[in-house]
């Protein structure tokens, strides 16, 4: 297949243009116009457009030459995938191996999906990214396991890293946060580690740890079977508290609340949090969904809550 998501391509045999927004096989992709709708067409049937380049290609920091620097100030950590959206094709994201370190980095991408296929080998130098991989974000579920391979170079006198190997098959839930602003290609996206920083252990507070009396233990009080998020419940002066601090406030509560039906073996229990604008109601589910304890999770009894209230059955 010579195309890829995110080029952009013209109709052979009519007056049509877009973005390669989805790859059926050898033979069929989805191209998306301004219209938004995909259509799809063989790929002997379109051609690319001299000029052109995709998101993926144009989108990281191209590699340059490997600086010079000073030992004190050289970064042993910073490896990332960043993924971005097509700035075209909204519905295409592009992973960018993200260098923040002062290594130059070695890396494959070999997908595994019922066959193993090589995807990208590269140099990366240090402060640079490269766009490994493009996918219909819609399809995640379809999506391959990444194996990422990483080894680290540099001509000065610093002692290399160990070799990384990262491997995942990703998940609804890691695409769940709000995107921020990703180093290097100063973009917005989603920002998934691949190695992790380095632990800095202060031996005199250590030593200080293993002296000290225990705590005495905390009486945790027992929550009520429902327990309501709604901020006037939780705040008299909620009219003065800005939107970000509300929803900060109410996940305190939440989080404090559901750890205590853990700690008292409580089998069941419900957070009304209101349907408004369902900003709440995705944070508790987000959060509900990756907690060990929690069995499963249901919106609770339509006729008296609608679709405001989560109802959480513990383990």
């Amino acid at each position: 297949m010579k195309y890829k998501l995110g080029d952009f391509v013209r109709f052979v045999e009519e007056r049509r243009e877009g973005y390669v927004t989805r790859i059926f096989d050898e033979d069929m992709i989805g191209v998306t116009g301004d219209d938004d709708f995909e259509i799809p067409v063989l790929a002997s049937k379109v051609t690319t457009v001299h000029g052109h380049q995709s998101t993926a290609q144009t989108g990281a920091g191209q590699a340059a030459a490997t600086p010079i620097v000073e030992a004190a100030d050289f970064k042993t950590k910073g490896v990332y995938l960043g993924v971005v959206s097509d700035a075209r094709a909204a519905s295409v994201v592009h992973f960018n191996l993200i260098n923040d370190t002062s290594y130059q980095l070695l890396i494959t991408l070999t997908t595994e999906k019922q066959q193993f296929k090589g995807e990208y080998a590269g140099i990366i130098n240090p402060g640079a990214a490269a766009a490994i991989y493009s996918a219909q974000l819609a399809d995640l579920q379809l999506w391959p396991k990444f194996n990422i391979q990483v080894l680290f170079y540099t001509p000065q006198d610093i002692k290399p890293q160990s070799p990384l190997t990262f491997s995942d098959k990703f998940k609804a839930k890691d695409f769940a946060d709000a995107k921020k602003p990703l180093p290097v290609i100063k973009q917005q996206g989603w920002l998934i580690r691949i190695d992790e920083p380095e632990v800095v252990i202060n031996a005199e507070k250590l030593k200080e740890s293993f002296f000290k009396p225990a705590a005495e233990k905390q009486q945790v009080d027992k929550p009520q079977k429902e327990v309501d998020l709604h901020i006037e419940k939780l705040r008299e002066d909620y009219q003065f508290i800005t939107s970000a601090e509300i929803l900060r406030i109410q996940l305190d509560y939440f989080k404090k609340a559901l750890d205590a039906a853990i700690v008292h073996q409580l089998p069941e229990i419900t957070f009304i949090h209101g349907a408004g604008n369902g900003i709440l109601k995705h944070e508790l589910h987000k959060q509900l969904g990756k907690h060990h304890k929690v069995q499963t999770f249901m919106d609770a009894r339509k006729e008296k809550f609608g679709y405001g209230a989560t109802k959480v059955i513990l383990k």
